[in-house]
């Protein structure tokens, strides 16, 4: 692939990419990289099949694979997939900004569905709106690798240092 067809479908699938710049920490880069998998077990957006494919400042882009098993009995991709593909995409955009350790916890999603995801890959892109002192409010878009919306949403966590162990 040529770098003006690449560039084609990266502004295609993942057209607020350019809004955000690179990470400049090489080790907060690094600890990103191997999200969302890296750890000692499998969590839930690893057995979805979740893949990262690009981390940068405040941003964070994402896809899930098509495989049938994703289905609904119509024929789509389920909308339970598609929202965890919004859940997740904006993980590392929130995360960046905090120590390993902290915690961030979704509190509020709204999801809408715009057009159907059949037999194909979903490509999501997540980013900080604002943050607060505890509270990180998010979006999301997924669309299909022709670069068709299918989804949004609006996300809100918060954010927790990590447990003193003396009081658990």
């Amino acid at each position: 692939m040529s770098d003006t067809d690449a560039s084609s479908r990266d502004a295609l699938l993942a057209p607020n990419a350019r809004r955000f710049p690179p990470l400049e920490d090489a080790d907060l880069a690094a600890r990103w990289a191997k999200f969302p998998k890296g750890w000692d077990r499998t969590y839930f957006p690893t057995l979805v099949g979740l893949e990262l494919e690009e981390v940068r400042t405040d941003y964070a882009r994402m896809r899930l694979p098509y495989r049938a098993e994703l289905d609904q009995p119509a024929g789509v991709v389920h909308g339970g997939a598609l929202a965890t593909l919004i859940d997740t995409v904006v993980v590392p955009a929130v995360g960046q900004a905090y120590p390993a350790g902290w915690a961030y916890f979704t509190i509020q999603m709204d999801v809408r569905y715009i057009g159907a995801v059949v037999a194909q890959d979903a490509v999501a892109e997540g980013w900080i709106e604002q943050r607060g002192r505890t509270l990180v409010f998010c979006r999301a878009e997924v669309r299909t690798p022709d670069g068709k919306l299918a989804a949004d949403g609006t996300l809100t966590y918060t954010i927790r240092p990590p447990r003193d162990p003396a009081r658990q």
